[in-house]
């Protein structure tokens, strides 16, 4: 009888025990189905990913891992239940002024873990409240660093920077933050409002600067092939040059050749038999057409004494060729006759 007494008293201490224990720090969802501590049953089962706190005689005696435990009735008690799975927290809406004097309402969303059950229990009253409040003071300390314009630029650096400057005081309480998200960022109306105006004012610069690059290169491009035209076209200019000059030296050569060949010829047929009788006929002809030639090219017109009479003319002609034909043969003969002194041997 004793023992079913000592039995219904331990266990109304333990209800009465289990009432006046504070809240824990819980998840929503662990609300639901947690909304009181476990009792001391002797037997325990701790979940996975679960850590009991356990107290004896109000002091903290120790740490139930997940699986079996026993406890000892009366004595000890389950004073807190931390849950060590990875915890989302809302960080709800707050104002915060950028280095420009910007007013800006920031949201974000907190990740965190709970590295040591002890410090977690009994390092802060309320953890979350502790931690939610420390994000907020962190993020307008961070924001006041930066101007607006590079709030949005640099987001990734500002929530690597809050992370860092919370687990810098979280360790005292057993708390390490994963990341920090930032989710909306409400800018006033009329900062917006000129935001945009500068945006359009940007795109409109861009605009002008790509229009006046198109028209700088369309007048590269012209200047360009203008260059390359007159450079084709003095190129096709000295080639034709070159090639009027290779055509008229070849021209010349062939006529110097040709008058060359005709005098030769001429000089042979001199030689032959009745030449003179053939030069005199040449020279008769030529007169002819040079007379014929007179009228027709000037008005003014100078005559000999003997015009009429021709075979003076042709008579007049030949004794002109004649004359030189004898100096040409002496000339040659005393060249010969100097070459063969030169040839003879000195005695």
């Amino acid at each position: 009888m004793m023992l079913r007494a000592l039995c219904r008293t331990s266990g109304a201490l333990l209800q009465q025990t289990q009432r006046a224990a504070p809240r824990l720090w819980v998840t929503p969802a662990q609300q639901r189905w947690a909304s009181s501590l476990p009792m001391n049953t002797v037997v325990l089962f701790v979940p996975q990913q679960e850590s009991w706190v356990v107290e004896r005689m109000g002091r903290f005696h120790r740490i139930l891992e997940p699986g079996l435990n026993f406890l000892i009735p009366v004595l000890d008690r389950i004073g807190y239940v931390q849950n060590l799975k990875e915890m989302v927290i809302d960080v709800p809406e707050q104002s915060a002024v950028s280095l420009d004097n910007v007013t800006l309402q920031i949201d974000g969303v907190l990740y965190l873990r709970i590295l040591d059950p002890y410090k977690a229990s009994y390092g802060v009253e309320d953890p979350q409240y502790a931690v939610t409040q420390l994000a907020q003071t962190t993020m307008r300390s961070e924001l006041g660093k930066l101007t607006l314009d590079k709030v949005f630029r640099e987001r990734e650096s500002l929530n690597s920077n809050i992370v860092q400057s919370i687990n810098q005081a979280s360790d005292e309480w057993g708390i390490r933050c994963l990341r920090y998200e930032i989710k909306d960022i409400y800018v006033p109306p009329r900062v917006k409002e000129s935001m945009q105006m500068q945006v359009e004012a940007e795109r409109k610069k861009r605009a002008t600067v790509l229009e006046s690059e198109g028209t700088r290169e369309a007048a590269i491009n012209i200047a360009e092939g203008h260059k390359q035209a007159q450079i084709l076209a003095s190129e096709g200019e000295k080639a034709e040059q070159i090639n009027n000059a290779s055509g008229e030296a070849q021209a010349v050569l062939a006529k110097a050749e040709a008058k060359s060949k005709a005098i030769r010829m001429l000089s042979d047929a001199l030689t032959e038999q009745n030449g003179n009788a053939a030069a005199s006929l040449s020279v008769a002809e030529q007169y002819v057409s040079a007379f014929s030639k007179l009228a027709k090219e000037t008005n003014t017109i100078l005559l000999p004494s003997s015009a009429g009479d021709i075979s003076s003319m042709v008579t007049q002609a030949m004794t002109i060729y004649s004359s030189l034909a004898k100096t040409s043969t002496h000339v040659v003969e005393e060249k010969k006759s100097d070459d063969d002194d030169g040839n003879k041997p000195h005695q």
